[in-house]
């Protein structure tokens, strides 16, 4: 079986880049054969063609259809296979997200809840960021069409929580051609010996939290900020991923009792939390397609406090293995609670641990192996 590949060359470690690293080296260990493909040609476009930009720049791959075309099927993320839809060839689309979802969850600074709201005016008032939204909405909204056509065309979709799936149809995509594939971690996230829980409990961030005022919404760092000062006695560990400078500099100076990691490689995050198993992690995204983070920092004992966005809402089990939550007074409460209760998290820890197990690298390559010998009876 071969399977071009296509995706962004940027490698950033994280994200859809990430994850179809992954897929990739584990399904050539199963004997499948994987060619990556990477646009080149590129174009400089205002900010409200930025969308167009980046679509038309995948489009570039056009040149390379002669050897693409030679493979068995075509994987793609989101609208990223859109030039070789009118081809005979199966196209698959993996939705780890949906732009739609993104514009649809984050509100302007003006809808922000109260607490996150004034943080965030806080912000731009000490000029940690530039804009209190961005300058136009755009750009989103062509990818969001592109991708909508992708996925209404192609011969079959992956989506990776069954929230994704739910944007997915609500657009008019068969449920039919949906497959539910969950995202993985990699192996070395299971390598954790440490069995011991901490005495005192840390409250934990791990993953990114965006560059611009669309970004920072959307994985709340208002709602970061308004939680840490809500616990200022207590511990924090903030590991993220960001190249807005400001924002690391205002986290660095305001945030008492805090240690700040930024743009850690992935692979040395598992040696600095693995120490912090038993503490608090707070998953302050108002939206996430699947959610590597938290898997990742349950994985180490971490118990999540989060609200319902990705895979979150499918896996946490209330005073079982963490908490979810739908407000910033919710999250301080079950946090309290925790906090208070060591019996609980103790009990929460195993059951994290336990949870994120299901989510490694054999299990995604098994399901994505499946689905090509199916597309691939269709077209036979």
């Amino acid at each position: 079986m071969k399977v071009a590949f296509i995706h962004n060359e940027k490698k950033i470690g994280t994200g859809a880049h990430y994850i179809n690293d992954l897929m990739s080296s584990k399904l050539k260990g199963m004997g499948v054969e994987i060619k990556n493909f990477y646009p080149r040609t590129s174009f400089d476009a205002p900010m409200h063609l930025s969308g167009l930009k980046n679509i038309l720049f995948f489009h570039s791959l056009i040149e390379k259809r002669n050897e693409i075309l030679k493979f068995d099927l075509i994987q793609g993320t989101t609208y990223t296979p859109l030039p070789f839809l009118a081809y005979p060839i199966p196209v698959i689309s993996h939705f780890g997200s949906t732009t739609n979802g993104f514009l649809n969850t984050t509100p302007l600074a003006s809808q922000l809840e109260d607490g996150p709201r004034d943080v965030w005016y806080g912000l731009k008032k000490a000029k940690v960021i530039k804009e209190l939204n961005i300058r136009t909405r755009r750009p989103l909204r062509d990818i969001a069409e592109i991708e909508e056509l992708v996925a209404i065309k192609a011969d079959a979709i992956i989506a990776t929580s069954v929230n994704v799936k739910n944007e997915l149809i609500a657009i008019g995509v068969d449920e039919e051609k949906i497959h539910m594939i969950h995202n993985a971690i990699e192996d070395y996230w299971f390598d954790n010996s440490n069995t011991k829980i901490v005495d005192e409990p840390q409250i934990v961030f791990l993953g990114r939290i965006g560059n611009d005022a669309f970004n920072l919404k959307l994985k709340g760092l208002d709602r970061l900020i308004h939680l840490y000062n809500q616990f200022k006695d207590v511990k924090k560990t903030t590991i993220c991923m960001t190249t807005n400078k400001g924002v690391v500099s205002w986290l660095m100076d305001n945030i008492p009792n805090h240690s700040l990691f930024v743009n850690m490689k992935k692979d040395r995050i598992p040696e600095t939390v693995k120490n912090l198993r038993g503490s608090i992690l707070f998953l302050s995204s108002r939206y996430e397609g699947f959610s590597l983070s938290l898997i990742e920092g349950m994985s180490q004992g971490l118990v999540p406090v989060a609200y319902p966005v990705g895979v979150a809402p499918e896996i946490i089990r209330n005073g079982e293995n963490g908490f979810l939550v739908s407000s910033q007074s919710e999250a301080v409460e079950k946090i309290k609670i925790l906090l208070a209760n060591p019996e609980l998290r103790k009990k929460c820890v195993i059951e994290a641990e336990k949870t994120a197990r299901n989510f490694s690298g054999s299990e995604i390559t098994k399901k994505l192996i499946k689905l090509y010998e199916k597309i691939g009876r269709k077209r036979q």
